[in-house]
């Protein structure tokens, strides 16, 4: 392969996956057609296909691109709290961040989902991403929490799963009535109380 080849990759295959992410969120997963990502990404099929051997797979990179940006930037603003200063209510306040670009790939997900529950296949390779994205938002929730002096009485990864769930029917609800219910607020009331309930204080003897 051509070292300009080589090198053009990750420019080709990064504006590919916010071509996608922009048409799913526009026309809807099923709807889209992978001309029009090409259009949007001023690339051709055979540059898709270069990167990408579906739809399903493009998602999927979109799905893995999205879980390790939203993990990090948890990570990046709990570590810029001090320690001291590092409670279940700071860390709920992380939790509840939701950057005004996440309803696009809320409508890109959740159709996806359905397309999964239809489609045993795809719900199969879904379920395979979904469990890394909770093996690191278990991990990081732990050791955060760990931080803030507290230890989770329950098993993490379902504790991953009830927040994911918390976090998705919440917005669910915000982006109906956003005006009633701002995205992050229901998790804010509820949270803080959920996440205590869930761990004991690892401070004591």
């Amino acid at each position: 392969m051509p070292k300009g080849e080589t090198k053009r990759r990750p420019r080709t295959r990064a504006a590919l996956l916010q071509a996608a992410l922009e048409t799913f969120a526009e026309h809807g997963f099923r709807a889209a057609a992978i001309e029009q990502i090409c259009e949007r990404a001023g690339y051709t099929r055979g540059a898709f296909y270069s990167n990408f051997s579906s739809k399903e797979e493009l998602f999927l990179a979109l799905f893995d691109a999205h879980s390790d940006r939203i993990v990090r930037r948890m990570t990046e603003l709990v570590d810029s709290i001090a320690t001291e200063d590092l409670t279940v209510q700071s860390l709920v306040e992380v939790l509840c961040e939701v950057e005004p670009a996440e309803r696009d790939w809320y409508l890109v997900t959740t159709e996806f989902t359905l397309h999964a529950i239809r489609d045993p296949q795809a719900a199969w390779v879904l379920a395979r991403h979904d469990a890394r994205l909770r093996a690191e938002l278990a991990r990081a929730l732990t050791d955060h929490l760990a931080r803030a002096g507290r230890t989770l009485t329950a098993d993490p990864d379902d504790v991953a799963r009830l927040l994911i769930a918390i976090r998705e029917g919440g917005l669910a609800q915000s982006y109906v009535e956003p005006e009633q219910l701002p995205p992050g607020r229901l998790e804010q009331r509820f949270l803080e109380p959920l996440l205590t309930a869930l761990t004991t204080d690892a401070r004591t003897p």
